[in-house]
Order: structure tokens, then sequence, then C-alpha cells
């Protein structure tokens, strides 16, 4: 069963809060190489910037720039969806 989606919640008017999550990549992925690295435990991770945000984040129109060579985590992350909902609802300071 498919957990319903919130279609009143869009990318465009959210704070990109997913984007500043870890994203492990476990395989080769296809992703450039200027945009990963490794996280302390030696795991293949999306490279962040300082203030945490994804790389591959266009901070200007808050879109994907490897939107069709996005890990399969941020496919999997719906617009609206359960997880979508439950980053937008808990404080960024507390994570």
């Amino acid at each position: 069963m498919t957990a319903a989606l919130d279609t009143s919640v869009t990318c465009e008017s959210c704070a990109a809060l997913c984007c500043r999550l870890e994203v492990i990549c476990p395989t080769e992925t296809g992703i450039p190489p200027h945009l990963m690295t490794h996280n302390p435990w030696g795991m293949r991770v999306m490279r962040r910037l300082d203030d945490g945000w994804c790389a591959a984040l266009d901070r200007d129109c808050l879109l994907c720039r490897i939107y069709e060579q996005r890990p399969e985590v941020c496919r999997a992350f719906a617009m609206g969806g359960p997880e979508c909902l439950a980053e937008r609802n808990t404080p960024w300071p507390s994570r």
C-alpha cells in the first residue's frame, strides 16, 4: 500500500530540507565525481557544502542540477510523501 501524498506540498514552496540530508550512494551511480565524497565511516555520499546543503542543488531555483543522474534515494523521496512531510515538520537545529 502506497502512502498518500499531500498535493499541497511543492518543491517550489519548500526550503529544500531534503537537500540537507546525508545521501549515501552505496554503488556506482553515474554522479559526477566532484559531487561525491566519503563520510567518516567510509561510505560514498553526496558531497555537501559547508552549510549542509547538497552540492548538486542549484540554490537559486532549488532544483537538482543532476536530476537525471540523482541517487536512488532522491528518486524515492516523493514530494509531499511521508518522509518529505516528516522533514518539513522537524525543526532544523534539532537534527
